[in-house]
């Protein structure tokens, strides 16, 4: 079968990372990208996915569809963030497998490491420790997803690949004050801030702690690529139960320089103070990159270059809001 015309599900499309998969799979050509909203396929409901991907007749499966959060969110419902997620992966991926789907690419969270893993985080180094509490019910879920798609591979020799970003923000993202990831938060403070003249922002934990991002749409290429590659190919750099592979950019920064370039970037001119009452989170969060990279791909956007997409979609969505009210 032409590449292009491979049937294609994206799973979760209307999220941030895969709306943005939809647009690099639009941008290349392909030409039956099938997408449906929670309201259309509840993906947590077995009889509902079991009867989609019967009819449907799909070959490709990208599974982007997740409960996601920051650490107040996680902390919050972590019974919601497990439950929801475990129900969401085995469904589509079992279902995959029945109907025939040879190839599926599942997206994990760089929060599968162990929370004092050796920098930067080789994919080795999962299941090597104890997980950061704060998030741990969404990690276990992810870790399961990736050895869901291993031990289909293994029984029944699909070929159900995972990548495990870094932390992602741009189109899409939420900015909701206490749910939202810490990068979108502090895009939504500093604009609140810089409107209301306040002479300082608050930012949660010591400031100290480090963390790398990655522009959404560079995930989205990033997951087309990895998808594109031949078996042997990503056999190669892999093993039967180490399967998933890194996508980030390989740099990271303080909790503390990213509020500056945050600030910077949305033009907010008063103070930055720290909260160390307030959790930091893991010390460090690194990626290391060099299979993704050994495999032919590489990110493109720079944080600042992001930062301002981001702010422009923040405020585009505000401007969505007015409207909508």
């Amino acid at each position: 079968m032409n590449e292009l015309q491979k049937r294609i599900y994206v799973a979760g499309h209307r999220g941030m990372v895969g709306s943005a998969i939809v647009r690099n799979l639009k941008a290349r050509g392909y030409k039956t990208i099938l997408t449906r909203s929670h309201d259309e396929l509840d993906l947590t409901d077995q009889a509902q996915v079991r009867q989609f991907f019967a009819e449907e007749k799909l070959d490709q499966v990208y599974l982007a569809a997740a409960r996601v959060g920051g650490i107040h969110a996680n902390n919050a419902y972590p019974a919601e963030f497990i439950y929801s997620n475990l129900m969401v992966q085995t469904n589509v991926v079992h279902e995959a497998w029945l109907t025939g789907v040879q190839q599926l690419l599942f997206l994990g969270s760089s929060c599968i490491y162990p929370k004092l893993a050796m920098q930067p985080m080789a994919e080795e180094t999962l299941l090597t420790g104890k997980l950061e509490p704060t998030n741990e019910p969404y990690a276990i879920a992810k870790i399961a997803g990736i050895k869901l798609c291993e031990s289909y591979n293994r029984q029944y020799g699909t070929d159900y690949r995972s990548v495990m970003p870094t932390n992602l923000y741009g189109p899409g993202d939420s900015y909701h004050p206490q749910n939202s990831h810490v990068l979108p938060a502090m895009i939504r403070r500093f604009h609140e801030a810089k409107l209301a003249e306040t002479p300082a922002v608050v930012i949660w934990g010591t400031g100290t702690a480090r963390r790398e991002f990655l522009y959404v749409d560079d995930m989205a290429s990033a997951s087309v690529h990895v998808m594109t590659l031949s078996a042997a190919q990503y056999a190669g750099h892999t093993q039967a139960m180490e399967s998933h592979i890194n996508v980030g950019t390989g740099e990271d920064l303080t909790i503390a320089e990213l509020a500056a370039l945050v600030s910077e970037v949305v033009g907010y001119e008063g103070r930055i103070e720290t909260d160390p009452s307030k959790p930091d989170g893991a010390p460090r969060k690194l990626l290391d990159v060099s299979k993704i990279r050994q495999l032919g791909w590489q990110a493109s956007t720079s944080l600042r270059a992001g930062i301002a997409l981001a702010y422009q979609d923040f405020q585009h969505s505000l401007q969505n809001e007015e409207v909508a009210v």
